[in-house]
């Protein structure tokens, strides 16, 4: 029998959408106001899945405070109050996308759990618009 365990976080980021190859026009045609020069920010609302199977020993899939301890350190610290763009290395030739973003917080969380868990990310920039990434 296979579970998911959750894990809900938060943190605020600022960022712009833009494509250094590509020309002001281009880019203000495709990102809209997304690619204000200036960047903007949003209040990210994140819940990190942890899937697998429960240990008969201890009736844990895993203790939350582990998944805890990982999400603090390697999304909250590493991005919370951060201009991603220009603070967060994933992002120096990548855009700061809620789907790039939601990908490096899966291989930054995937680097530090267990192997024999799956886990999902589902990233929240506004209460309706959110992404989910399982690692496919």
């Amino acid at each position: 029998m296979r579970i998911k365990a959750c894990r809900k976080a938060h943190f605020n980021a600022a960022h712009r959408l833009y494509r250094k190859d590509w020309s002001d026009e281009k880019n203000e045609q495709v990102f809209g106001k997304c690619n204000n020069p200036r960047y903007h920010g949003h209040n990210y609302e994140l819940i990190v899945a942890v899937i697998g199977h429960i240990d008969p020993e201890t009736g844990y899939l895993i203790d939350l405070k582990i998944l805890k301890d990982h999400i603090k350190t390697e999304v909250e610290d590493y991005m919370d109050h951060k201009n991603l763009n220009e603070e967060v290395a994933e992002f120096e030739n990548l855009n700061p996308t809620v789907e790039n973003i939601a990908v490096v917080i899966w291989n930054r969380l995937r680097a530090k759990l267990d192997p024999k868990y799956d886990i999902e990310v589902t990233l929240y920039e506004t209460p309706r618009n959110f992404v989910i990434y399982n690692g496919q």
